[in-house]
């Protein structure tokens, strides 16, 4: 029985900066650029649910923030200081794990397969972790567990904020089917909206599709829909620093704020990462934009294939779909593409040998 956990940090910034500072923990707290009495250019990274109860999002322009709560508490961001506590919690999250996969700042996959022999035990101990991540760090956490990496993930969601969601192998269809399309992971905004041209409603829906019209519609993407809103997913937990990434970066002269101009650079880039890729043998499964804008507030989006491969254009339309899914619109002052989980090619060895 393969069981999988994902820990999630919640709020993970603006609780870094309660435990800085306890005297702002009962209060809204936002952490992004510079609100400058409304006119500020850049984003909310993030923000404590306090704020959240005001309308504050991730992603937000800083504007927007600071005219719904004027005197919230607005911090810049701090990342070396965040960076520091997350070496520390992933350090600790390790030591729970057969396999462990760090997938952002603040959060990873744990295999614990070998460490549990159900799912009642698997609770115990992602209570365990939850309690030791509490204890050392004075930070809360949401965790998912279930059959897969998929499941772990969505029920990680369903469990926020500060909870534990156990999704049994024999429950994750019907945990899945009454979700919205947007809730799917992998789906965004524009590929829910085709779904929903298309008929479709709920993950349920697409569970009962026709496989071959996601495929017709979406290519290999929708495929890989299919699979997910039925549940599968059978992508291993891998230990991130055993595997390698290629990736390149650009500066603009200037901040800009021009989306062809910005997609041009990501296509160069693409072509740049790709030559690397197949110049060094490799073949790869996940993507990695990043984009910095105007007032430094650095993200990054990820997304990962259901297979490997060495297809430029495939990396290309992921990237361009990563930016337009995730672009605030405000001025731009770095991009980043990058592609992990890379597999050795031996030779002329065909792809599909990989599958």
């Amino acid at each position: 029985m393969r069981i999988v956990l994902l820990v999630d940090m919640d709020y993970f910034f603006a609780a870094c900066e309660e435990v800085r500072n306890p005297s702002i923990k009962d209060k809204p707290v936002v952490v992004g650029a510079d609100p400058k009495n409304g006119y500020g250019r850049g984003v909310v990274s993030t923000c404590n649910y306090i704020a959240r109860s005001y309308g504050i999002r991730s992603g937000m322009p800083i504007s927007i923030a600071y005219r719904l709560k004027r005197d919230a508490i607005f911090l810049r961001v701090d990342e070396p200081y965040y960076e520091s506590v997350s070496a520390k919690i992933m350090a600790l999250l390790r030591n729970f794990a057969d396999k462990f996969e760090q997938v952002s700042i603040d959060e990873a996959f744990l295999d614990i397969s070998n460490r549990v022999k159900s799912y009642e035990e698997a609770y115990e101990y992602a209570k365990k972790i939850k309690d030791s991540i509490y204890a050392n760090f004075s930070l809360p956490c949401s965790i998912g567990i279930g059959q897969n990496k998929l499941i772990a993930k969505m029920a990680c969601e369903a469990a926020k904020p500060n909870g534990i969601k156990l999704v049994r192998e024999e429950e994750a269809k019907r945990f899945l089917e009454p979700l919205q399309l947007e809730k799917l992971y992998g789906v965004g905004k524009k590929s829910a909206e085709r779904l929903k041209e298309l008929g479709f409603k709920t993950i349920g829906d697409i569970a009962k599709a026709n496989k071959q019209l996601l495929i017709n519609e979406f290519g290999s993407f929708g495929l890989e829909i299919y699979e997910h809103a039925n549940g599968i997913d059978n992508e291993e937990v891998f230990e991130e620093n055993e595997i390698k990434s290629i990736g390149r970066e650009h500066t603009f002269e200037h901040d800009i704020d021009e989306g062809e101009r910005i997609k041009n650079e990501i296509l160069s880039l693409a072509d740049e990462v790709a030559s690397e890729v197949n110049k060094s043998c490799f073949y790869f499964k996940r993507v990695t934009l990043k984009i910095r804008y105007e007032g430094f507030d650095e993200h990054l989006h990820t997304y990962s294939l259901g297979y490997y491969t060495q297809d430029v254009e495939k990396l290309k339309r992921v990237a361009i779909m990563l930016f337009e899914q995730n672009n605030t619109g405000e001025k731009v002052r770095k991009i980043g593409l990058r592609v992990s989980n890379l597999i050795k090619g031996r030779g002329q060895k065909r792809i599909n040998e990989y599958f």
